[in-house]
């Protein structure tokens, strides 16, 4: 049986562990070539990308820091060596300072918006010639777009950003009938969180709150993400799919 992603290729930015790894197995199993785009994790990329190259897909690992125009150029040169179009781009890099907003700096802003927003438009920019109809741009959203997070300010703030870009994109693509949406994880246990000083209690309060009995896992919020490359998720145009447990309603 076809597998229903047979052919297709997706990018994936910040692809080399946590969520994007889990994005990329996923993405992968129902028959996508992958472009696993890295910044300092090169050994995991390499490694999942021999692990997913199997039964015909083809998985490319490409080093680039997706918040540099100049490393986005040469990110897409390298990604048109290998394939002639896309038709899934998965945004999940990210980055941020842990502090509270009375202590961070200029350099802290610019760096938590530039990775966590400006880099869904310079991808965008870049992708709108290989995105073919019924394409599927997707970026990955956290909680604290919408909560108040100690020491999250500023990652929360280029979160809130990301998710009123993508409602703008939504638009700006429409017209080559390419869907852009957005996947807002509660608390997942991967390596980002470790940097939480209040880790186990972030953890703790999602388990308590949870409706399913148990954290969510990257797989969960992969499984979410492979639904909305599905042709029947067609209509869904700039929205944010919350992949929490329940957190975001009783927490």
């Amino acid at each position: 049986m076809t597998k229903v992603l047979h052919g297709k290729v997706a990018l994936i930015t910040g692809g080399g562990r946590g969520i994007g790894s889990a994005v990329a197995r996923k993405l992968a199993a129902s028959g996508c070539n992958i472009v696993l785009n890295y910044y300092n994790s090169s050994d995991l990329a390499e490694k999942l990308c021999e692990e997913l190259s199997v039964g015909g897909i083809k998985a490319i690992p490409i080093q680039g820091n997706v918040a540099d125009p100049d490393s986005v150029d040469e990110l897409f040169q390298q990604i048109t060596q290998h394939f002639d179009h896309l038709d899934i781009i998965v945004n999940n890099a990210a980055s941020g300072v842990l502090k509270p907003a009375l202590e961070m700096s200029v350099k802290h802003w610019r760096w938590c918006m530039e990775i966590n927003a400006l880099a869904l438009v310079l991808i965008a920019q870049r992708a709108k010639s290989l995105l073919r109809t019924g394409g599927r741009i997707i970026a990955l959203s956290s909680m604290g777009a919408q909560r108040a997070i100690p020491n999250y300010a500023f990652i929360g703030a280029s979160k809130a950003a990301l998710e009123s870009l993508v409602r703008s994109l939504s638009i700006e693509f429409a017209p080559e009938g390419i869907s852009v949406n957005t996947v807002s994880a509660g608390a997942v246990d991967t390596d980002a969180l470790k940097h939480f000083p209040n880790r186990e209690q972030v953890l703790q309060k999602a388990l308590d709150v949870s409706l399913a009995g148990r954290n969510i896992t990257p797989d969960d919020v992969a499984d979410v993400v492979y639904l909305l490359c599905l042709p029947e998720a067609a209509m869904m145009k700039g929205q944010t799919i919350c992949v929490d447990a329940g957190y975001s309603i009783i927490g």
